[in-house]
């Protein structure tokens, strides 16, 4: 069964830290790319961050540019997004995502920042972000 479960996710003061995780199964881990996409209340899931299968691929949102961080761990199969000097405007559900690449090339099949681009999705955790 292919599995992505987030955790970490809560009630943090603005300024704060928080890292969330995105354990993965059921699946070849290390052959995907992930990325992590947030949803606020009334508003659509947005791409804040991807990270290819080079982990030195990244790409990042405008919006969390110099303060989130993605990485990943392929022996412990988990996906991590590191968020710094949080803004209440970050308050939403968070998602991670596994990308298929193409076998041929490696490459995306879309571009990383698109929800098409994903296979397997994981259900979400909250983050609140309060003044």
């Amino acid at each position: 069964e292919v599995q992505l479960v987030e955790s970490g996710g809560g009630l943090v003061e603005a300024g704060g830290a928080l890292r969330l995780s995105c354990a993965a199964s059921g699946f070849p881990f290390a052959d995907y790319a992930i990325g992590w996409f947030r949803q606020a209340p009334g508003k659509e899931r947005d791409n804040i961050a991807c990270i290819s299968v080079n982990p030195s691929n990244t790409v990042f949102a405008d919006s969390v540019k110099g303060r989130f961080t993605i990485s990943r761990d392929n022996a412990k199969n988990t996906a991590y997004l590191q968020m710094n000097s949080l803004k209440l405007e970050d308050t939403a559900i968070y998602f991670c995502a596994a990308a298929k690449l193409d076998p041929a090339n490696g490459a995306y099949y879309y571009t990383p920042t698109e929800i098409r681009a994903y296979t397997y999705w994981g259900q979400g955790t909250q983050v609140t972000v309060s003044s």
